[in-house]
């Protein structure tokens, strides 16, 4: 029975291992703009079972409980924790953050597929468009929004209204409107990097609509959201991970004793 010992113990080796990964990427992206942290979830493996939970005993009663022997456990998945990070002014026009659910949508240029995110970090490239990340590698908002090259003021309202103001003119123009989306699953969203998200079967398709309908948040002009990671609760995370590890090494080294103690009955 020892050597099932070491195969149960190295799964749970594997899952703390797989926990850790999950860890150390939370706290790589603590600050990274609008990022959300993920969470490991776990599930127990199967079970030998020795003795059946109502089987017959030697006096021919239903036993009250079993014998059941675990063989470890497994990830399950990593759940992403779309609560709130902090909003932070910067005092950049161009910069939004979203309070409340719901992501901007961007046209990425090579797929021309529609992407998600929660980084309202917006900039200008070289046509005026708005665009999210830098003015090189930008992908454009869905849908695009203009700015006049002769602009001296750019004002975004809480539900998304873009509007400028024009030398020789007191009077605000609006220019375009910021929509947002929102998913019955954004646990169902797949993390591709920079920022982005792309809607699969398990989110569903996206519901749009500006923002402060259906729903969803609004917008702050001249503020980033944060990352929502705690940095205490990762690092107790980090800690029980770690010991998680460690017990499950000793299990091993401790089934390896015994069936080295097993071995020397002989001599």
């Amino acid at each position: 029975m020892s050597v099932q010992t070491l195969y149960t113990a190295a799964t749970g080796m594997d899952a703390m291992q797989t926990k850790l990964d999950v860890v150390a990427n939370n706290l790589a992206n603590i600050n990274t703009t609008g990022f959300k942290r993920d969470r490991a979830n776990f599930e127990d493996l199967l079970y030998r079972n020795e003795v059946y939970p109502g089987m017959l005993d030697s006096t021919q009663l239903p036993t009250a409980t079993g014998t059941q022997v675990g063989l470890g456990s497994r990830l399950q998945s990593t759940q992403k924790d779309f609560r709130q990070g902090a909003v932070q002014a910067t005092g950049r026009d161009l910069d939004v953050a979203i309070e409340g659910p719901g992501f901007l949508q961007v046209l990425d240029p090579q797929s021309q597929q529609v992407m998600f995110t929660r980084a309202g970090n917006l900039d200008l490239n070289a046509n005026g468009n708005l665009v999210i990340g830098s003015a090189q590698t930008g992908r454009l908002l869905e849908p695009p929004v203009q700015i006049p090259q002769d602009a001296i003021a750019i004002v975004i309202s809480p539900s998304g209204q873009v509007q400028v103001r024009q030398p020789g003119n007191q009077q605000l123009q609006q220019v375009g409107q910021l929509q947002m989306a929102q998913f019955v699953n954004p646990d169902g969203l797949l993390k591709v990097g920079e920022n982005m998200y792309m809607q699969t079967d398990a989110s569903n398709q996206p519901v749009a609509g500006d923002p402060g309908t259906n729903g969803m948040g609004l917008l702050r002009q001249g503020s980033l959201e944060s990352s929502n990671v705690e940095p205490v609760q990762e690092l107790i995370d980090l800690i029980t991970t770690q010991r998680g590890f460690e017990l499950n090494s000793q299990a091993v080294q401790a089934g390896d004793q015994l069936m080295q103690l097993i071995s020397n009955l002989r001599r």
